[in-house]
């Protein structure tokens, strides 16, 4: 798959692929070249998937109303990046 096609994919079919490509690998009847050359490929797919979760992540934000009735907007935060967490 070239890299163009990889930074088409959307989210779910890059994890759809990096699924199949697990699968393949855990079989374990593969030629070495074939299985290293399955491994480039998820380790690409990973990265890309994970620059779309982050930029999903940028664009996600609450809203939350002040006491003042004001809305204010923040950056979204996961439990691992709440204080205290």
């Amino acid at each position: 798959m070239s890299e163009k096609a990889k930074s088409e994919l959307s989210f779910e079919q890059g994890l759809e692929r990096l699924e199949q490509i697990v699968q393949e690998l855990e079989k374990g009847d593969l030629a070495l070249e074939r299985a290293l050359e399955l491994f480039e490929e998820g380790m690409k797919l990973s990265v890309a998937c994970r620059k779309k979760l982050e930029e999903a992540e940028n664009r996600v934000e609450i809203l939350l109303k002040k006491s003042d009735g004001k809305m204010t907007a923040e950056p979204f935060r996961t439990g691992e990046d709440e204080p205290g967490k």
